[in-house]
């Protein structure tokens, strides 16, 4: 294992701890305090990925990241986030990232998503995994729509959000289920978001009239397809 990740993390303890758990697994380890850093770290060391906190000094994660997904459109990205509303971690996808971990977390948990990007990255994974939704076909880990030879890129929420509609098809998924496999917690107040995307895959199906999306009032949503 020689991969190299680039740590920016301007809490030095939290970084140290890090490091030490990364060198530890086999993993060369390159660190950063903020983003301005980050960034020049970045262009010199040309990392195999990027693990970043959002809020730092100078430079924080989001602009940073703005500034390497203009640089390169592989390298996977990970933000680490004390953040608590939706909304931040939705700009974080927006902006290209791969994933995202809430402070605080497990080191397990981490090394198993940096573990998973870097298969990614180097195409070593198992098959996609699609899924049949009436005329479309639904490619889960390409995050794609194809009905009649015609691709729909979804964004990474909407992929996240369709998956668990496609593995139950004419089942309800609750809101709760829903919002946990997207942004990993259920906030009552951060419903409208969940609301905004499924209009949106709502339009992404519509050229399938048999495919609805039912709202199940205070329970969740179903994926129904007509005969």
């Amino acid at each position: 294992m020689n991969e190299k990740i680039l740590l920016v993390e301007d809490e030095r303890d939290l970084s140290l701890i890090i490091s030490d758990t990364l060198n530890e697994s086999g993993y060369k380890v390159v660190t950063a305090c903020d983003g301005v850093e980050g960034l020049a770290r970045f262009l010199i060391e040309k990392p195999d990925i990027v693990v970043a906190d959002v809020m730092m000094p100078k430079l924080d994660g989001f602009g940073m990241a703005r500034k390497i997904r203009s640089l390169s459109q592989d390298v996977p990205l990970l933000f680490l986030t004390a953040k608590s509303g939706i909304d931040d971690v939705e700009e974080g996808f927006q902006i290209g990232a791969n994933d995202y971990l809430k402070k605080p977390f497990e080191l397990r948990e981490l090394l198993v998503r940096i573990k998973a990007l870097l298969r990614k990255k180097c195409g070593v994974r198992s098959e996609d995994i699609v899924y049949r939704i009436g005329g479309y076909v639904f490619n889960s880990s390409k995050q794609l729509l194809v009905i009649d030879g015609n691709e729909i890129e979804l964004s990474n929420i909407e992929a996240r959000l369709l998956e668990p509609l496609a593995a139950n098809i004419g089942k309800t998924v609750s809101a709760t289920d829903l919002m946990i496999a997207v942004w990993g917690r259920d906030e009552i107040s951060n419903r409208n978001s969940l609301h905004g995307f499924i209009h949106k895959l709502r339009l992404a199906l519509r050229h399938d009239r048999s495919i609805t999306i039912i709202n199940q009032r205070g329970f969740g949503y179903m994926l129904t397809i007509r005969n």
